[in-house]
């Protein structure tokens, strides 16, 4: 096997955090959540976004630019224990516990970066 198809392998191998994060304003206390299946470059990935001007939040990148990356804190909420979750159901399990957090914290409006969630249609018949 080439070397390049050595360290893929490896690579697929390998376990990363899974779990929920926040990006929170220190100065106002506005924060953003978020899920990942890999929450080492996740933090990573939205740093240059913001860094380059380009993350795809408008709010956040506004207040990134008006604050400076020194009054941003990046944190993992909670990590999931993969072992106990079949591969197929972890986009569920993620989303669910993303919602969890969102649910219990409300980062929306003047209190986060998140949008606010849509009101559900009520399905019962008139």
């Amino acid at each position: 096997m080439d070397r390049h198809k050595e360290l893929k392998t490896l690579y697929k191998q390998m376990s990363f955090p899974i779990g929920i994060f926040q990006i929170k304003n220190q100065v106002n206390g506005k924060t953003f959540i978020g899920s990942s299946k890999n929450l080492n470059s996740v933090f990573n990935r939205h740093r240059f976004q913001l860094k380059m001007n380009s993350h795809k939040n408008k709010n956040l990148q506004e207040e990134w630019n008006q604050y400076g990356p020194e009054a941003y804190s990046f944190d993992i909420l909670e990590t999931l224990k993969t072992d106990d979750i079949a591969t197929e159901n972890l986009p569920d399990v993620l989303a669910s516990l993303e919602e969890k957090w969102l649910n219990s914290l409300k980062p929306y409006n003047e209190h986060g970066y998140n949008p606010p969630p849509k009101a559900k249609e009520d399905s019962r018949v008139s």
